[in-house]
């Protein structure tokens, strides 16, 4: 009769036997409960929107205690939104000042413009070959919804969120996940930066939002990835020349 295997040369066991053996053992040190969902990525959205809204202005301190009183929340959630409005580059954060909104400036625009040149192409690119019919009817939506931009009292920021809407849909519709990521992270930065244009809300801006995003819609539904990406970089070389005309004016020196 053979002898038992020494416990300490036993080979693992797997499959239904590896399961067995796992959940024989002590299951809290192998089994942890499910993360909830996180309250920091609320207060996160809250504290971004406060920003980009100009409900902050560029310096302004962002004291942990205070935020958390008026969020009715504990200073974790905070600190850790603030993390992540720091690598947005919404919020910086200093040696015994702590958190501060970020004072967007001249080369925060171009690093910012200089990565939509790089990825805005790309990513129409994918969409051309990636977005369904229900994408095209959405981004069609977004179109339409353009039409009343400049019929009612419309503020600068629904103008903003308007021309980004559509930009979100490209991006989800181009179903590369590491590109939308990278959008989701400069967003908010475009946002400010849209918001230095002087003429956001006008007619005229309506007029190119309609010509220039049905420009891209109509290449997208060609499924005409080249065309797609010619498109986008005019939109965003274009883009770039009016909204740094406008912030310089709006930003000397």
């Amino acid at each position: 009769m053979s002898a038992k295997p020494d416990p300490a040369t036993r080979v693992p066991l797997v499959g239904a036997d590896r399961s067995e053996q796992v959940l024989g053992a002590d299951v809290s040190s192998v089994l942890t409960p499910t993360a909830p969902v996180h309250l920091s990525d609320t207060v996160t959205e809250r504290l971004r929107r406060t920003i980009v809204e100009g409900h902050f202005s560029p310096g302004d301190r962002l004291r942990e205690e205070q935020l958390a009183e008026a969020l009715d929340v504990s200073r974790g959630p905070i600190r850790e939104a603030l993390r992540d409005l720091e690598r947005e580059g919404l919020v910086v954060r200093r040696r015994n000042r702590g958190a501060i909104v970020a004072s967007l400036s001249r080369a925060d625009f171009e690093e910012v413009y200089s990565l939509r040149l790089a990825i805005e192409p790309l990513v129409c690119a994918w969409a051309a070959e990636n977005a369904s019919e229900q994408d095209w009817l959405e981004l069609e939506s977004v179109i339409a919804g353009y039409s009343e931009l400049a019929t009612t009292a419309t503020t600068p920021h629904e103008a903003a969120d308007a021309d980004l809407r559509f930009h979100d849909v490209v991006y989800r519709a181009a179903g590369h996940r590491r590109v939308q990521r990278l959008w989701q992270d400069l967003r908010p930065q475009v946002y400010i930066f849209l918001l230095a244009r002087k003429y956001v809300g006008t007619r005229e801006f309506r007029d190119i939002m309609i010509a220039n995003h049905g420009s891209i819609l109509s290449a997208l539904k060609a499924r005409d990835a080249e065309a797609a990406r010619r498109t986008a970089m005019q939109h965003v070389e274009a883009s770039y020349r009016r909204v740094i005309a406008d912030y310089d004016d709006l930003n000397p020196g």
